[in-house]
Order: C-alpha cells, then structure tokens, then sequence
C-alpha cells in the first residue's frame, strides 16, 4: 500500500549516502527528496511544510552516533516524526465507566461506514464486549438492510425503525434498548451524503445531542488524499470528532491520508481497514505504519495475525512433522490455506522487513499457489500422504495433470520441487540451511524467489543499501 512512498523515500537516503556526517547543505537534498515523497503521496500541503519544517530543525542539530552511518540516522530522524505526525501510539476506544458505551459513526457516503461499523462490532466482540448495532440511515437505497445483513454475518444483533423513523428518534430507541438488555457497546451507523452539506450536519449534531456518545469517529477513504485533511476539519469544527477510521488502505492509496488527518484534527486515528472482509480491521499503531510506510515491514502485526488465526496444536503437530521429514501434501494445503485467512499473500509478504516484491512477483506467486492446490487437489489421498509415490510413478503424475487441466511437466516439478523443500525444512530444524539451486528457495511459489527477498545464509553479510539498522 506504500510502495510508492517507500520508493521516494529511498531517494532521499540515497543523498546522503556515502557522507561522513549531517551537514546544512547535504541535509537539503535529502529533505528535499522527503518533501516530494509526502506531496506525491498526497499528503495535505500544510502538513508536508511543517514536517519538512521540523526534519530540518532535528537533523541539523542531531549528532550522529558513532558507528551509524549519516543516512541511517536521518532515517531515524524521518521514523520518529512520522511517529510523532500519526499520534505517538495506539489510541484505545473509550469505554464508559457505566454501559453501553455509545459510538457514533460519521462521515460521507462512499467511504466504507456500514461495513466499518460491522467490523467494528466484530473486532469488539471477539474482545468479548457484547455490541449492538443501530441503523439510523433511512436516505441511501437498502443501507438499513446491508446493516442486518451484515450483522448476521458476524451473529451482532441490528436495532432499526425502518425508514419512516426520524434518525435521531431511532438512535435514542436504540441506545435505550442496549441499556435495557445489558448490551456493552452501542455502534450507531449514520447516513452520509456525497458531500458536506448543512442538512447532514445538522442531524448529527441533533443524534449527538440525543445520545450523548462517548465515541465520535470519523470514517476516512484512505484514497481520497489531501481531501481527507479537509473533511476532517470540516467534521470535527461541526461535530467534534475523537477519533478516525481509514479504510480501503488496501488499495491504490499513495498514504497521504494517514499522515494528514492526526495532524489536523489532533485526534488519533484508532483503526485502519485493510481489506473488504468484515475481519479486515486493525488498531491503528503510528509506529507500526511509520515502519511500513519506509518499507521496514510490520512484523508484529503479522505475529497478532498469526496468533489470531493459527491453532497452537495444529503449529506443534506440523512442526513435528517438518522436522522428522513427515510434511506431506496435506499439511502443504492445510498451510497454505491458514496462511489464506491472515490476508492476501502480498499483504502478507510487505510486512516482512527487507522484503523487496513487486505486485508482479506477488500476482505469479498466487497464481502458482492456485496451480498446485489444484494438482494436489486431483491426488488421491494416498498420494497426498506419501508424495514418494509420485516421484516413483509417471502414470500417477499422468492421471493428476489430466485431472488438474495441467502439463506432465507441472506435475513433475510440483513433485520435484515439494520433495527438495521438505528435505530443506528437515535440514532447517536442525540448525542447518542448504544452498538451493538457483541461489533461492525451491520454487513451489513461481519460480526462486527474487533477488532482495530471501535471507542470506552462509554467505559474507554485505553491505545494506537502504535502512540500515534503526
């Protein structure tokens, strides 16, 4: 989502590289090079100036350390301001001494404020915090009934009036009902417009005032860039805003909007939507983004990932397996399709630190898992629990390509390279790595993987380009 950004960041870097120390006129260039970065991300203007402001401020005045190289301490520079641009750290939602808790969402209509509101009540339940939704908007075609539809997708109950009720009246009926049932939260979804105008406004100060809500959170399109900064503004002048939702920043989106709407607002943004899925939504954490945004990765929320979505006994009994030389085809489509529910494979891949994949590689990766999930799927379950048997037997690789709608060949190098990444695995668990033909890993995911975005084991560590050690 980044990639962009990360790129032109690079730039910058590179004008101090090769420098013995941070002076006034090496430091220009590089600050240069950032500013362009952020404008072309479309961040608001005003912020970019103030940003570019305070790294020239800090880097002039900050001694480099010794042994970290000029360009890897103006890459910490840039790290902490992004930090300190986005919030400084996670910003937990309210919770209210006495329940409900009552949030109100707001914004424009196009943005994602249903479906946010249902990932919202989702990510709240698996908190174990009981949670009712309340569909307040009676405008926009069938938005009451996308509400219930998505509640009993995630099994939330949806409180509504149909759509003769006055919004403010079906808010107040709704919190009510909470309290009445010992409900935890109450999620009111409002009705947007396609743009700021006074009648809108008007209502949800009108709601605001009915249901005196402990949460106001905005929901951001992630893509609507320098305009974000502006709708915020606008949003929390009128209504008062705690905080912000950014959702679709998944998609085509340059990161503008992120850097923007904390430093306008001065309220945090408190989750980021990261998918179309009712479980794609995470707590927003600046120093995470900050690291993502200059390709550094984002280990642990991949680790919460995992740890959400991964069964500790299935982990220890397929390590036991990897390790004793018993992973067969069965537990490679069990993983790969655990690995399927944490997101998409690219995602996924992006928050590895030094990970350097483009969205080409990450398309043929998929499309060579689609292939052999289709070829393991035309084994019997005899071959899947023993691949010997396929590397003893053209008839069977026969058979499985023409079940599979594949060549002789796939088959026989699906078979060759899953037999030379189980004997890697085996030699992994007991401390050792092999050199692979190819200078990469075996090629099951399309191919050795690209130059840049494997470790290097047992060779001379060279050089960084780029981001050094922060």
């Amino acid at each position: 989502m980044f990639d962009e950004i990360s790129d032109k960041f690079e730039q910058a870097w590179k004008k101090l590289r090769g420098q013995d120390k941070i002076t006034t006129s090496n430091i220009q260039g590089a600050i240069r090079e950032v500013r362009r970065a952020l404008l072309e991300a479309d961040a608001n203007l005003q912020v970019v100036k103030d940003f570019s402001d305070r790294l020239t401020q800090k880097a002039q005045g900050a001694d480099v350390i010794a042994g970290v190289r000029p360009d890897q301490q103006f890459i910490k520079i840039v790290y902490d301001e992004l930090v300190q641009v986005m919030g400084s750290e996670n910003a937990p939602l309210a919770e209210a001494e006495t329940a409900p808790t009552v949030i109100l969402m707001a914004g424009l209509q196009g943005t994602g404020k249903t479906t946010a509101s249902a990932k919202l009540a989702l990510h709240l339940r698996k908190l174990n915090r009981t949670t009712l939704l309340v569909a307040t908007d009676i405008y926009r075609p069938a938005a009451i009934d996308q509400l219930i539809t998505l509640g009993n997708q995630i099994d939330v109950p949806v409180f509504q009036l149909g759509t003769d009720a006055n919004p403010v009246e079906i808010a107040r009926q709704g919190v009510a009902h909470a309290k009445a049932e010992g409900i935890n939260t109450v999620i009111v979804d409002t009705a947007g417009r396609l743009q700021i105008d006074e009648t809108m406004m008007a209502e949800l100060v009108q709601i605001k005032q009915a249901i005196a809500p402990h949460e106001v959170l905005l929901v951001v399109d992630a893509m609507t860039g320098q305009e974000a900064a502006n709708l915020t503004r606008t949003f929390h002048d009128q209504i008062g805003i705690t905080g912000a939702i950014l959702t679709k920043l998944d998609g085509d989106t340059r990161g503008g909007a992120a850097l923007s709407v904390r430093e306008i607002s001065g309220q945090p943004i408190k989750f980021v939507g990261v998918g179309e899925k009712v479980e794609a939504l995470q707590p927003f954490y600046p120093e995470r983004m900050a690291s993502r945004i200059l390709g550094m990765g984002d280990v642990l929320t991949l680790v919460e990932k995992a740890q959400e979505e991964i069964n500790i006994a299935d982990a220890e009994k397929l390590q036991e397996k990897i390790l004793s030389a018993k992973f067969d085809f069965d537990d490679f489509l069990k993983n790969t399709r655990m690995m399927k529910s944490m997101g998409s494979f690219g995602g996924l891949l992006k928050m590895l630190p030094g990970m350097k994949i483009n969205d080409a590689q990450i398309k043929e990766a998929e499309n060579q898992l689609k292939r052999c999930e289709a070829m393991i799927s035309s084994m019997t379950k005899q071959e899947r629990q023993d691949p010997d048997l396929l590397a003893k037997s053209p008839s069977r690789k026969q058979r499985i390509a023409k079940g599979s709608g594949y060549q002789l060949q796939d088959v026989t190098k699906l078979v060759s390279d899953f037999q030379r990444m189980r004997t890697m695995m085996q030699q992994m668990g007991k401390g050792k790595m092999p050199g692979m033909p190819g200078g990469g890993f075996p090629d099951m995911m399309g191919g050795n993987m690209p130059p840049g975005s494997q470790p290097s084991y047992g060779k001379k560590k060279k050089k960084k380009k780029g981001f050094g050690e922060l």
